[in-house]
């Protein structure tokens, strides 16, 4: 499970996404109800009677919308024993939960996208034309990963090119390589290097002093 503890620091967050997913899924005004419910009551188990007095209605119409949490992965269910030791069962919000978590990912990711941009104009020197802001948006619109591009950015500006058609060489030589992470790169070079070495000791052997 991941950790969730902004949550309870921006509750405002949790609020939000629950109008959000009300919306998405279409749900009802008892289904909704029932949903904040769950998150607001410390009891998880589900007893039909006691909910029903909470949210003036029936029992048949808690069923129902509990039926429907279910089906829209909003809710689980699982079993476990109550102080009389005695099976029943217990609600768990952690699927909601899991995708507020990804939700925020994603909105962390949105964020990192941008900051991108700033990087190339810190690593070059120069602000980014709108032919160059539209070049970097393909890349990661075709999925390429940031530290990915940014590596060969890296190795663009230690070789003295500010050109992004050079950064795009460097890109497509990786692709062509299956260089498809900066830690592929990274390996990479590190085999490079490795072969290289071992080639330099191979010619630097002198042969004529060895033993017969």
């Amino acid at each position: 499970m991941p950790n969730l503890e902004f949550l309870t620091e921006k509750r405002y967050t949790l609020s939000s996404h629950m109008i959000e997913v009300a919306m998405k899924e279409q749900l009802s005004l008892i289904e909704f109800l029932l949903l904040i419910y769950f998150e607001d009551t410390l009891d998880k188990t589900l007893d039909v009677e006691k909910i029903s007095k909470a949210l003036y209605a029936d029992s048949k119409e808690v069923l129902l919308a509990f039926n429907k949490l279910l089906t829209s992965n909003l809710i689980e269910m699982s079993f476990a024993k109550d102080s009389n030791n005695k099976k029943c069962e217990v609600i768990s919000l952690n699927p909601l939960y899991r995708s507020i978590f990804e939700k925020k990912e994603e909105e962390t990711k949105e964020k990192n996208k941008e900051s991108i941009f700033d990087l190339f104009q810190k690593e070059l020197g120069r602000g980014l034309t709108p032919m160059e802001y539209q070049i970097i948006n393909d890349w990661l619109e075709q999925g390429l990963e940031e530290e990915l591009i940014l590596s060969a950015l890296k190795e663009a500006v230690y070789n003295g090119v500010s050109s992004l058609r050079y950064i795009q060489k460097i890109l497509f030589e990786w692709k062509k390589k299956g260089y498809h992470t900066a830690k592929d790169v990274e390996n990479g070079l590190k085999n490079f290097r490795k072969e290289k070495e071992e080639k330099k000791d191979l010619f630097d052997y002198n042969w004529l002093d060895e033993d017969e």
